[in-house]
């Protein structure tokens, strides 16, 4: 793997670089946060590390403009803020997972062997079929593009996406947030059920009407995707 980490911190940097090099990982390191983001940008990478506090940049930045320009790649944010809002705000900007420091070198490794499986496997899932139509949404799991009554749905995050292309295969069906979690996320996802909301609130922001949310809450269940409901 070729992984790209972005951390100011000499010695987390160090400890991270001493534990890549145990397990054969091509790390490179940036100690800017606006040097990490063009290089972020500049080249192809397996995994982005992405400290919060930067100079430069700060990673919360990093990781919205990222997406913004849809770089499909799993992002870990690191973060000595472990308030549920801090780490919230860093799913909703379009981090795949978080550790917070201080963390164990192996804890680290499991979160980028999850998340770089689950990409993994996505890919896999884009060669099998190449575009699904419904009602109102046409996606290409290819090119991982989005139309909403043919118009284009920009911004989705890679997780945004695998969220809208599992409903749209599973129309009217109820779903729990655990349920959720592992089919989308994976059974080896570290986080809480709160991710599952976070990622449903962004969905609807970007391709709900005031009168069609297409994502509906199921109260004391979970949600379910129907185009059919008019509210």
């Amino acid at each position: 793997m070729k992984i790209l980490v972005i951390e100011d911190n000499e010695s987390v940097s160090s400890m991270i670089e001493m534990f890549f090099e145990k397990e054969k990982i091509q790390g490179e390191f940036a100690k800017d946060g606006l040097d990490g983001y063009e290089r972020a940008l500049a080249e192809r990478w397996d995994c982005l590390i992405i400290d919060w506090m930067l100079p430069g940049m700060d990673g919360v930045t990093i990781c919205r403009k990222l997406r913004k320009a849809d770089i499909a790649v799993p992002i870990i944010m690191l973060t000595a803020k472990d308030s549920e809002s801090d780490q919230v705000l860093g799913l909703e900007m379009g981090a795949d997972d978080y550790v917070t420091k201080p963390f164990s070198p192996l804890a680290l490794m499991a979160r980028i062997r999850a998340v770089t499986r689950r990409y993994a496997l996505h890919k896999e899932d884009d060669s099998d079929e190449d575009v699904l139509k419904t009602k109102h949404f046409t996606l290409n799991v290819r090119t991982r593009e989005v139309l909403l009554d043919g118009k284009p749905v920009p911004n989705l995050t890679p997780k945004e996406f695998d969220l809208l292309h599992f409903f749209i295969q599973h129309p009217k069906q109820v779903f729990s947030r655990d349920q959720l979690l592992d089919r989308v996320w994976g059974h080896d996802f570290y986080g809480d059920d709160r991710t599952v909301d976070v990622h449903i609130k962004r969905l609807r922001s970007k391709v709900s009407e005031d009168n069609q949310p297409y994502f509906h809450t199921v109260w004391g269940v979970g949600y379910r995707f129907d185009e059919s409901v008019i509210q």
